[in-house]
C-alpha cells in the first residue's frame, strides 16, 4: 500500500502572525522555522500512516506529531492565490480529517491531483464549511514531491462536491428492539454506540435520521426526515443512562462549536431541524447548548428559514406544541431565573432572549401558514412578559424600529393581548395628557380663565335624541376627541365616573346598528352586520361610527358589536393611517374564507362553482357581471370592462370567484368603509395598532364574549359582607342559575355593560357591598365603580324576585 504522511499546523502564535506579515527579506533558515501559510511536509523524519488505518491511530499519532511540528519544514508557495494573500493565518483541520477527507472533495478545476503534486488544490478539502486549506503550488522543492502514481486509487478519483453521507441501515424498529434488550440486560453498549456516533456531527446525523443518505430533498415540501425515527430516538432519550445523554450533549457541542464558513447546505438545515427537537433542553442545565443551538439558527438566512418554517409545520401538533412551550419556557427562565445563579448573567448572553424570539417567529410563521393552524395563536402569548416594563420596550420599539435594538414589540406574537391593551391605555393616556396640556397653556397664553371642562371630551346629549345629539356633538367637537370622554345625559343627576360613559355606547350602538336606520346590513345566517353598499352623496355619518368606535378603544370601553373578522382586517391596511387622503385603505386582499364570514351561502354556492365537473358555461349561464339590490332596486356591476359580454367558463371561474368576491366585500362598500376607517384612525392613532391581529382588534372593540360567572365570583370583593354570608351565598345561586340572557342583564346592572374586559371577569373589579336599608328595596348598582349593593335578604327567593326586577329594569341613572 501506497504511504503518505501529512500534518497541519496549529494556529500561531502572535509572534508567528506578526512574522507572517513582514517582507520575506529575512534568512532562510529563519524563514523555514517561521514557515508561511502551507502543509508541512516533513523531510527530516518521516512517520508512514497507510491510509486505510490513519483515522484509527490519528489520536494515539497527534501526540508524536505535536513533538515534530516545530521541527518540520514549511512548503513555500511562489505567489499568493487572490484573496489569500498575508493576512491573518487561519487553523487547519485535524491531520484526520485532511486525510479522510481527501476522497471527497473535488478540485475546482476538475484536474484532481494531478503530477506531482504540482498542480493547485483550489476547492475546499476539510469538512464542508470548514476552513479552506491553503494551496500547494508548482515550486516546492523536489525533494519534497510526491509522484501521483504512488497514490493509492481513492486519492486519485475525483473529489465530490458534497460530503458523501455513510450509509447507516438502522430502522426505527431495530431501534426499538436494541432499548429492549438494553433495558432487561442492563448491557447498554449498542444503544451507545449509536447515540455516540450519531450525534457526533451533522453529517452522521443526516446519515441517520436522512431516508436517503445521498438524496438531495431540497424542496419546502419534503425535508427527507424520517420523522417516526427521529422521534423513536427522542423518546427513549431521556430514559437511557446519564453517560448515553451526555455523550450525546458533547456531540451537539462539537458540532455547533465548529466554526462554520459560507452558506448553509440543505444537509445542515435538516441536521438544526433534528436537533431543535431533542428534549434534553427543557433542563435549565442545557441552556447554554440550547442558547448556541437557537442563535446559529437564528442568524441563518431568510431563504433558509422559509425551509424550515414549511419543513417545522409538518411536525405534528404535539411535536410542534412541546417546542413552542420549551421556548416560551427558556425566554421566561432567561428573564426571570428560579435561582440567581442558575443562569448565566444576563449581560454576558443578552443574546440569548433575541435569538429565542427569532426561532420561535419560525414556529409562529409556520404556524400561520397552516390550513387550519396548529394551534391557537394565543398559545405564543408569554405571560412573563406582563410583568417587564413593557412601555420602555414599547419606547425602543417607535425609536428604533426593527432595528438590530432587540425589543419585544418586534415580534408581537408573543406579547399577550393584556399587554397590548395596556400599552394602548397608556400611550392614550399620555396622548390625552399632551391634548389637554396644549388647551391649558393656550389658554394661559392668552390671560383667559381655566375651566376644567378643557381637560374632557364634553358629551352632551338628550335620551330621546341620542343618535342625532351625538353625532352633533362629535362633530362639533372633533379637536377634542383625544380628550378624556365624560358623557352627561340633560335632565339626570348623575355624574360620569365611568359609568355614564359605558352607558351611553351600549345605547348609542344599539341605535346606529338596527336595522331600520340602515347604514348596516344584518346578516342572519352569519349573525353579524356588513356595511350597506347603498350609494349617497355624504359619508360622514359612517365616519362618526368608525370614530366612535375609535373613542371606545381609546377610552377602554367594550362594544356590543357583531362585525366579521374581515372587517377588522380591513381596519389595520394598513394599520396606521396614510398622509394622503387620496390613498387606498381597507383594501385587504379577501378569499372564499373571507366571505363565508359574512355570507355563508353566497361562499357554498360559489366554492360549488369552483368543484363542479360539468360544461360550466351551459349550466350555469353566467356572465361577469352581478346584481344587488340598492333601496328597493335592483342594479347591475360589471366586475371587468364589458363583463356582461363575458361568459364564466371552466377556464375562468377562479378569477370570476375572485372579482365577485374582491366586489361584494372591497369595492361596492369602499366609500362607506374609507370614511368608517378614517374616523376610527382620526382617535386611535397609535403605532401601537401595528402590534395587534384582527382578532386582537375585535377583543378590543367588542371585549370577550364568553361570561363565565364562576371567575366572576372567584374574583369578587366584598364590603360589608363575606363570602360566607348567606345572603351572599344565596346571590352566587342565583346568578349561577341565570340563564345567559339575564346574567348579561346583571353585569349591564352592575357594570355599565355586558361585555367582558380582555383580561377577564378578574379585571372588572366586581364589589359586593351591604347597604342597611328594609329587605323590600330592590338592590342598587354603582356601574363608575363596578359595584353592587344587596340589602341583608332573607330568603334566596326574595333575593330573586328583588334583583331580576332590578337587573331587567336598569336604565338611567340618579344620585342618592
Amino acid at each position: 500500500m501506497s504511504l503518505i504522511y501529512a500534518e497541519q499546523r496549529s494556529r500561531l502564535s502572535g509572534q508567528t502572525q506578526a512574522g507572517s506579515r513582514r517582507k520575506h527579506a529575512q534568512p532562510r533558515e529563519e524563514r523555514r522555522h517561521r514557515g508561511r501559510r502551507g502543509v508541512r511536509v516533513s523531510s527530516r523524519r518521516k512517520q508512514l500512516f497507510p491510509l486505510d488505518r490513519m483515522d484509527g491511530e490519528n489520536s494515539a499519532l497527534s501526540g508524536g506529531v505535536e513533538r515534530e511540528r516545530e521541527r518540520l519544514p514549511p512548503i513555500y508557495t511562489s505567489s499568493a492565490p487572490a484573496g489569500l494573500g498575508r493576512g491573518v493565518k487561519q487553523p487547519f483541520p485535524s491531520l484526520g480529517t485532511f486525510i479522510s477527507t481527501l476522497s471527497q472533495r473535488r478540485d475546482v478545476g476538475g484536474r484532481g491531483l494531478t503530477g506531482g503534486m504540482t498542480g493547485t488544490l483550489s476547492g475546499t478539502l476539510g469538512l464542508r464549511h470548514g476552513r479552506e486549506l491553503p494551496p500547494i503550488c508548482s515550486d516546492v522543492r523536489q525533494k519534497q514531491r510526491f509522484s501521483i502514481d504512488t497514490l493509492p486509487p481513492e486519492v486519485k478519483a475525483p473529489f465530490p462536491s458534497d460530503p458523501v453521507i455513510p450509509l447507516r441501515t438502522k430502522t426505527s424498529r431495530e431501534f426499538q428492539e436494541d432499548m429492549e434488550r438494553a433495558v432487561q440486560s442492563g448491557d447498554w453498549r449498542d444503544v451507545r454506540e449509536f447515540y455516540l456516533t450519531t450525534f457526533k456531527s451533522f453529517i452522521e446525523i443526516n446519515a441517520a435520521f436522512k431516508r436517503e443518505a445521498n438524496g438531495s430533498f431540497n424542496t419546502i415540501d419534503d425535508s427527507g426526515v424520517n420523522a417516526k425515527f427521529v422521534n423513536a430516538v427522542y423518546d427513549a432519550l431521556l430514559s437511557t443512562p446519564q453517560d448515553i445523554q451526555k455523550s450525546v450533549l458533547k456531540g451537539i457541542i462539537n458540532s455547533l462549536l465548529r466554526e462554520w464558513k459560507g452558506p448553509r447546505s440543505k444537509d445542515d438545515l435538516r441536521a438544526y431541524f433534528i436537533l431543535v427537537q431533542n428534549p434534553q433542553y427543557s433542563s435549565t442545565n442545557t441552556y447554554v447548548i440550547y442558547a448556541h443551538l437557537l442563535r446559529q439558527i437564528a442568524v441563518l438566512s431568510e431563504a433558509d428559514h422559509h425551509f424550515l418554517v414549511h419543513w417545522l409545520k409538518k411536525l405534528s401538533t404535539r411535536r410542534f406544541k412541546q417546542l413552542v412551550e420549551r421556548l416560551l419556557q427558556f425566554i421566561s427562565s432567561r428573564l426571570f431565573p428560579a435561582e440567581p445563579d442558575e443562569l448565566p448573567p444576563l449581560a454576558k448572553c443578552s443574546w440569548w432572549i433575541p435569538s429565542a424570539t427569532k426561532v420561535l417567529s419560525l414556529f409562529n410563521a409556520a404556524n400561520s401558514v397552516s390550513s387550519p393552524p396548529i394551534m391557537p395563536f394565543t398559545d405564543f402569548y408569554n405571560i412573563t412578559l406582563e410583568h417587564i416594563d413593557f412601555m420602555e420596550d414599547y419606547r425602543t420599539w417607535q425609536n428604533y424600529g426593527n432595528s438590530n435594538r432587540f425589543s419585544f414589540c418586534q415580534f408581537p406574537f408573543i406579547l399577550s393581548t393584556v399587554v397590548k391593551k395596556s400599552i394602548i391605555q397608556k400611550d392614550s393616556e399620555q396622548q390625552m395628557i399632551s391634548q389637554a396640556r396644549q388647551s391649558l397653556v393656550s389658554k394661559v397664553s392668552r390671560r383667559q380663565r381655566v375651566d376644567m371642562n378643557l381637560l374632557f371630551l364634553n358629551i352632551k346629549v338628550r335620551r330621546a335624541q341620542l343618535l342625532s345629539d351625538s353625532l352633533d356633538e362629535l362633530m362639533r367637537k372633533r379637536c377634542d376627541l383625544k380628550k378624556k370622554l365624560r358623557v352627561t345625559f340633560v335632565g339626570e343627576a348623575g355624574l360620569d365616573m365611568g359609568g355614564l360613559t359605558k352607558e351611553w355606547f351600549l345605547l348609542l350602538v344599539r341605535q346606529i346598528f338596527h336595522t331600520d336606520y340602515g347604514m348596516f346590513t344584518y346578516m342572519k345566517d352569519s349573525r353579524c352586520h356588513w356595511f350597506s353598499s347603498w350609494k349617497c352623496d355624504n359619508y360622514s355619518e359612517f365616519q362618526l361610527v368608525g370614530t366612535l368606535m375609535g373613542l371606545a378603544v381609546y377610552n377602554s370601553i367594550a362594544l356590543d358589536i357583531h362585525f366579521p373578522l374581515y372587517c377588522y382586517r380591513k381596519l389595520l391596511t394598513p394599520p396606521t393611517a396614510p398622509c394622503d387622503q387620496n390613498a387606498l385603505v381597507g383594501m385587504a386582499t379577501a378569499t372564499l374564507d373571507d366571505l363565508q364570514q359574512v355570507t355563508p351561502e353566497l361562499a357554498h354556492g360559489l366554492a360549488e362553482l369552483l368543484s363542479y365537473e360539468g360544461n360550466v358555461e351551459d349550466d350555469f349561464c353566467l356572465t361577469f357581471q352581478v346584481f344587488q339590490e340598492e333601496m328597493g332596486v335592483i342594479k347591475s356591476n360589471n366586475l371587468k370592462p364589458g363583463g356582461d359580454r363575458i361568459p364564466v367558463t371552466k377556464q375562468n371561474r377562479k378569477e370570476y370567484v375572485q372579482l365577485y368576491i374582491d366586489f361584494l366585500l372591497n369595492k361596492s362598500i369602499y366609500k362607506q368603509f374609507a370614511a368608517f376607517y378614517h374616523g376610527f384612525h382620526s382617535v386611535c392613532a397609535s403605532d401601537a395598532l401595528m402590534l395587534l391581529r384582527p382578532e386582537e382588534v375585535e377583543m378590543l372593540v367588542c371585549g370577550s364574549p364568553e361570561l363565565d360567572m364562576s371567575a366572576l365570583q372567584k374574583a369578587a370583593q366584598y364590603e360589608g359582607y363575606s363570602k360566607t354570608d348567606a345572603t351572599v351565598r344565596c346571590f352566587w345561586d342565583v346568578v349561577l342559575s341565570f340563564p345567559l340572557e339575564l346574567q348579561k342583564k346583571l353585569l349591564h346592572f352592575a357594570t355599565g355593560s355586558d361585555r367582558v374586559p380582555v383580561g377577564g371577569m378578574a379585571d372588572l373589579n366586581f364589589k359586593i357591598s351591604k347597604i342597611d336599608v328594609p329587605t323590600d328595596w330592590l338592590p342598587i348598582s354603582h356601574t363608575c365603580f363596578n359595584q353592587i349593593c344587596l340589602p341583608p335578604y332573607r330568603t334566596r327567593k326574595e333575593l330573586k324576585h328583588k334583583l331580576t326586577i332590578a337587573i331587567s329594569n336598569a336604565e338611567g341613572f340618579g344620585l342618592e
